[in-house]
């Protein structure tokens, strides 16, 4: 394990709290547990311990933590100080530590680097911390735990096994070029290269459902002007987020909602009413509203009798009558104004975007499914190398080596230094 400064931080969020953990991780850590505390505690044995600084002061009562080097987060011996939360005991301890020789306040996300550095964590997991420490919703925080666990890592060294065992049996019948080779590599090689190729398209599928899960989706309400958009957004939203009046062309731009529903991040949006006009503002609003509905993931039509959108809906969208409360037949209709139909709204757009979802892999990031297409461009470049004898299998084994070093990237085992400042940057300073 390389030598590194030891670094301390507040690993909680700063402000008023029950308990406050500042932690301190690096070889010096038990000597600032001394220091702190008396004596050296029990490995990863809670004691209540009175802290003083080095005059003697006492700091506070706390409940200390060490962990042994190997056994702890970031991998190096970790010391965590469970303080009583306020700013003012927070303050006094980080002064303290900060007087010890040879620590150091953490930078962002340096604990997890280490980690990662420290080969406890890879660089997928590293990104599904993240995700979790931002997670808003259930299913954020679920597709965010798996990636944490290494789900993807794991499904990423089986492609890479399969992939090395392929490379080998080629350069074996490379090496051995001017001999006589007992067997014929080329099925086998083919039969793992399918199977390669077969979870990769299935995972590269899945990675557009997984990123809208953490960015969320986006749900376009739309309808001519006046019908009520703006009204049932306030009533899905539970406030008055948008503008509503009797007189057509109220909502000049694109309105936006953030909220949970059945688990999943919705942004909801309240778009012009979509009409011929001759004011230019309006006519702005109204081109936005088109463009930005068309690229939302589901659209909800709100339409009133005699009048049609003027554009199709696209399958899987959801078109209603519009002012269930003036309808004799509610039928299909919705109403923001009296909350009729919002629940049975409510619950379709769930069960659309859930369905949706269900598709979502474990990849769940632009990085990973770049990473993913290149080891797929390459292995049809194997196969189709492969196809053409022997006498191109040198070709062949770089195509796939150039695979291989596709999936490394994945976990971080090559061409990640460009992406760890901006990966860490995201982190607090105590994470």
């Amino acid at each position: 394990m390389p030598v590194t400064d030891t670094i301390y931080a507040l690993a909680t969020a700063p402000g008023k709290a029950g308990v406050a953990v500042v932690r301190v991780s690096g070889s010096r850590a038990g000597y600032a547990a001394e220091r702190l505390a008396g004596t050296r505690p029990a490995p990863r044995v809670a004691s209540l311990r009175v802290l003083k600084d080095s005059s003697g002061q006492e700091l506070d009562r706390a409940l200390v933590l060490l962990f042994p080097e190997g056994q702890s987060f970031t991998g190096e011996e970790v010391l965590e100080l469970h303080l009583h939360g306020s700013a003012a005991v927070v303050n006094a301890v980080l002064r303290a530590l900060s007087e010890l020789p040879d620590l150091r306040m953490a930078e962002a996300g340096e604990f997890t680097r280490r980690a990662l550095e420290n080969n406890r964590l890879d660089l997928a997991q590293v990104e599904g911390l993240a995700d979790l420490i931002d997670a808003e919703t259930e299913a954020q925080r679920r597709q965010s735990l798996r990636v944490l666990s290494g789900e993807l890592g794991e499904v990423a060294e089986t492609w890479r096994k399969d992939l090395i065992r392929s490379a080998a049996l080629i350069e074996a019948t490379i090496d051995f070029a001017d001999e006589e080779v007992p067997v014929d590599v080329t099925p086998e090689v083919s039969t793992l290269l399918k199977g390669v190729l077969d979870r990769l398209a299935t995972e590269i599928s899945g990675t557009e459902m997984s990123e809208r899960i953490r960015e969320g989706f986006e749900v376009a309400i739309v309808g001519a002007p006046n019908v009520g958009k703006s009204t049932l957004l306030n009533a899905l939203a539970g406030r008055d987020a948008a503008i509503t009046s009797e007189y057509a062309g109220t909502t000049r731009d694109v309105i936006e909602v953030r909220m949970e529903l059945g688990g999943l991040p919705v942004t909801l949006l309240d778009t012009a009413g979509l009409r011929e006009t001759e004011d230019v503002v309006e006519g702005i609003g109204i081109e936005r509203a088109r463009d930005r509905a068309r690229r939302a993931d589901l659209r909800v039509f709100l339409i009133e009798e005699g009048t049609l959108p003027d554009f199709t809906p696209e399958d899987g969208d959801i078109v209603l009558r519009a002012k269930a409360d003036r309808l004799c037949d509610a039928t299909d209709a919705v109403s923001g104004k009296t909350g009729q139909g919002i629940s049975e709204l409510v619950g379709r757009i769930s069960e659309i975007l859930s369905t949706r979802a269900a598709r979502s892999g474990v990849a769940i990031r632009e990085r990973h499914r770049v990473q993913m297409s290149r080891a797929e461009d390459s292995l049809r470049s194997a196969q189709k190398v492969l196809s053409m004898g022997p006498a191109h299998y040198d070709i062949a084994a770089e195509e796939l080596r150039t695979a291989i070093r596709a999936l490394d990237a994945i976990v971080g085992r090559v061409d990640v230094e460009n992406l760890l400042d901006e990966i860490f940057s995201s982190f607090c300073v105590g994470k």
